[in-house]
């Protein structure tokens, strides 16, 4: 039994709980519990974008890629630049005008309260469904880590099956929450800090691990994984074809979908936008948004080749691989690491989890609060102070972490877990992109044909999603068309035009 390596675990956990719940004395207002008081450096939120895009689903679901495939996933990483540049260019300049705690502000300003109401429920949903499946790829790991105890001890007997997955997400959803309710913004970007640095730094130690462990060492490796075109990073082929838009990673989906992906994901999601807005100025946010690509694109490279690693000891030891393919990384991490290097890797596997989740559960209550419920209660009574609507954000922040909970369960019959993530916030970005660029690029759309625009968007999106066989890489790109043009064509048929504003 691994009794050394869950004491490793253990201790990770209630040290990282302590850390974040030490931030609880900067919460004064709102905008340090939703944006960290606008005083942290870029560098950390930096990293802290790296934490919040990559999560559990990375740290599991890309291993397999490489180990059932080769490299062009890292196709769809190059996208992730070009549109990082859009943003810097496009969206940055827009968000630091005035104070601004959310991204559907913007939609405010731009159009009325009823499209800021829809782009945020859109995000809430989104999010939901989308941390959903990587609460559940927490369970996972944790699952991996029970099989033992429950298996050998009488008494852990109810951990086996799915009552492991279940009380495996209680425990860290309620740890996270714990640190996530008492230091707000600031305890999220600080622990996504030393999380980032924990899980980098474990996958950096599994691969020089498994490589150890692969007879012939690295010239065996490549010979193995260029026998079988591993190494394969892009794919150039075009055509018009169903079977080309069927293909999820191309050059051409990577490039365009991917930068679209992004485009919607760090320039209209809250989840990152709300990183961008707490950085103390825009020029320290570009440097924050454009530096966090290099983080990026190590990080999948790392985890391609630990997979690609993983592939060829498989191989060699004609050993049948752990099931499902998530598990491979965190069971030979498990199962093959000297005592104590496994726990500490399987707790920088659940760092990426636990940081992603406290951003999730803070973005969650920013908008419930700033979008919906304080302009509400102001209405109601003007006089509400800034100290009862930080206890509103806390309590926000709880009755979210219970959905997730819930949507945690649920999500353990989605299939792949990284494909799963993208797949259903790619369904909803189209929506959410096209209605901001609608209000970005466009000055004689209204809010009337800005809302008609995201529902057509959204419902070609789900016929897309149920009637063919189009993959989630273009989905964005498709859904952020419809909703652009279906936007400017209803403006044009109600002979909309910039003086038909309405104050919101």
């Amino acid at each position: 039994m691994h009794s050394f390596d869950l004491a490793v675990i253990v201790i990770y956990l209630i040290a990282i709980t302590w850390f974040g719940s030490r931030f609880r004395s900067r919460q004064r207002n709102l905008k340090d519990y939703f944006l960290g008081g606008q005083t942290t450096p870029w560098w950390a939120i930096s990293l802290s974008i790296v934490s919040a895009e990559t999560s559990t689903l990375t740290v599991l679901g890309t291993p397999p890629l490489a180990f059932a495939g080769n490299f062009q996933f890292l196709q769809l990483v190059l996208g992730y630049l070009l549109a990082r540049i859009v943003i810097s260019v496009l969206f940055l300049p827009q968000y630091f005008r005035g104070e601004m705690f959310t991204a559907y502000e913007l939609m405010r300003r731009r159009f009325g309260e009823r499209i800021r109401k829809l782009t945020a429920g859109t995000f809430l949903v989104l999010r939901a469904l989308a941390e959903g499946v990587r609460v559940f790829a927490v369970s996972i790991v944790i699952s991996i880590i029970l099989v033992q105890p429950a298996a050998e001890r009488p008494g852990w007997s109810f951990l086996r099956g799915g009552q492991g997955e279940v009380v495996s997400i209680l425990v860290i959803v309620a740890l996270t929450l714990f640190y996530t309710f008492e230091g707000g913004m600031t305890a999220v970007i600080w622990t996504d800090v030393a999380q980032m640095f924990l899980y980098v730094a474990g996958a950096v130690l599994s691969f020089f691990v498994i490589l150890r462990q692969i007879p012939g060492g690295w010239s065996h490796v490549l010979d193995v994984a260029g026998a079988a075109h591993k190494f394969q990073m892009f794919d150039f082929r075009f055509s018009w074809s169903a079977e080309f838009f069927a293909r999820n990673y191309s050059f051409w989906a990577g490039l365009i979908g991917g930068c679209f992906l992004t485009t919607a994901s760090h320039g209209t999601e809250q989840l990152l936008v709300q990183r961008l807005l707490a950085a103390r100025n825009e020029a320290q946010s570009r440097a924050a948004l454009l530096s966090s690509w290099l983080v990026i694109f190590f990080q999948f490279a790392l985890f391609l080749w630990i997979g690609t690693l993983l592939f060829v000891h498989y191989s060699s030891t004609r050993q049948p691989a752990p099931q499902p393919p998530e598990s491979i990384y965190p069971s030979f991490v498990w199962q093959n690491l000297p005592p104590g290097l496994a726990g500490l890797v399987m707790a920088a596997i659940l760092a990426a989890g636990m940081s992603n989740l406290s951003a999730a559960l803070n973005a969650l209550a920013s908008t419930t609060v700033m979008d919906f419920y304080k302009p509400l209660a102001l209405r109601r009574d003007p006089a509400k102070s800034e100290h009862y609507f930080l206890g509103i954000a806390r309590w926000a922040t709880i009755a979210w972490a219970v959905i997730l909970v819930l949507v945690g369960m649920v999500a353990r019959n989605w299939g792949s877990v990284l494909e799963a993530g993208l797949t259903i916030a790619s369904i909803l970005y189209g929506s959410l992109l096209g209605v901001f660029l609608l209000g970005l690029l466009t000055t004689r759309v209204q809010e009337k044909a800005a809302m008609t625009a995201m529902l057509a968007g959204l419902i070609v999106m789900l016929g897309v999603k149920q009637w063919t066989h189009i993959a989630f890489t273009w989905y964005v790109l498709i859904g952020t068309t419809v909703t652009f043009a279906t936007g400017y064509a209803v403006s044009l048929a109600l002979g909309e035009s910039i003086h038909d504003r309405k104050a919101g």
